[in-house]
């Protein structure tokens, strides 16, 4: 190990200050490193986490007192892991039942008093930490990066770009009680990169747990959400009201779902995909049959039938033992 790794030191108030001062008077980075005495990579690691990227470029840049802020932030959340071993052990087993870091924060947030609440993103830096990577936990991430990508302190994302009445305080209280029918979660199901951009759509009827599987190429929007129109247009309007989903970008093309259908579309707060828990439930149990490991590739439309017709024949206790197929079909006769 090299002297500056053995000895390294974290940066000071002082020194966030200096850089600050000298990013503002234009200078580069190894000029500033050469000055501070610090390897340019300490420089280049500390804007990466610290510089704030935002649609008001006037609050954009690196500022010493808010990357001092954050530091002691993260320093304070990551001894809490430390100080909560019951936190870590959590960690790892939703991880490895396939759930993302922001679900883990939201459940502990919302539905777990017993543990200590820790945010999504401490959880991604302990996956990336010496310990994590030496579990290898970020082979259960969607992407499996083993390597982080460059990731910029964010102001958060804006929410211009959907109307008020699509977002999920909008959604008619009926459908949080699972008392109506035909009211539906939709989620994309990510596979390992090297066997391509194949993915699947899972859609599921809240009230019914029914399920449909749908095989996408690409992630792009458009593609993704007239598969779900044709999926679902062939239906009765009333086993087709709303449709739930979360902010990523494969769902944002929201009136394509939308053309000559009633559906209304409706979308989780940013970073909260738990609020669309029934399909997030759903997606494990297809996991235990199309691990994230499989390639898509391998996987033919029909096999894609067969497993959701499978998992709509097993009965569910919160049905009163009726299989999603049979409980789908007594809404659809009762109207």
């Amino acid at each position: 190990m090299s002297n500056m790794g053995r000895f390294y030191r974290h940066l000071s108030f002082d020194e966030r200050r200096k850089i600050h001062l000298w990013r503002e008077e234009k200078l580069g980075i190894e000029e500033i490193a050469r000055r501070l005495g610090r390897h340019k990579s300490t420089l280049y690691r500390e804007l990466r986490r610290n510089t704030i990227q935002h649609e008001d470029k006037q609050i954009c840049g690196y500022f010493h007192t808010t990357a001092h802020h954050y530091y002691h932030k993260r320093r304070q959340q990551l001894q809490k892991l430390e100080r909560y071993p019951e936190i870590i052990d959590y960690i790892r087993e939703q991880l490895r039942c396939g759930w993302s870091p922001e679900q883990i924060s939201g459940v502990i947030k919302y539905h777990r008093d017993d543990i200590a609440y820790v945010c999504h993103e401490t959880i991604y830096r302990y996956i990336y930490s010496t310990a994590g990577k030496e579990l290898k936990l970020y082979q259960y991430l969607y992407r499996s990066r083993k390597h982080r990508a460059r990731r910029y302190m964010r102001m958060p994302r804006s929410l211009k770009g959907l109307p008020k009445n699509m977002l999920l305080k909008a959604r008619p209280d009926s459908v949080d009680g699972r008392k109506e029918f035909g009211h539906w979660e939709a989620d994309l199901m990510i596979f390992k990169r090297e066997h391509g951009k194949a993915n699947i759509t899972t859609l599921t009827e809240r009230k019914t747990r029914y399920t449909v599987l749908l095989k996408n190429e690409s992630r792009h929007s458009t593609p993704v959400m007239r598969g779900i129109r044709h999926a679902l247009i062939e239906l009765p309007s009333y086993a087709r009201r709303t449709v739930t989903f979360d902010r990523g970008s494969e769902f944002l093309q929201h009136h394509v779902l939308t053309k000559h259908t009633q559906l209304k579309s409706y979308y989780c707060d940013p970073r909260a995909p738990w609020q669309k828990g029934t399909v997030e439930n759903t997606n494990k149990r297809i996991r235990r049959y199309l691990p994230r490991e499989t390639n898509l590739n391998e996987v033919s439309d029909d096999d894609i039938y067969l497993l959701y017709r499978h998992l709509n024949s097993i009965p569910r206790k919160c049905l009163g033992y009726l299989s999603p197929e049979q409980a789908f079909k007594q809404q659809l006769q009762a109207a």
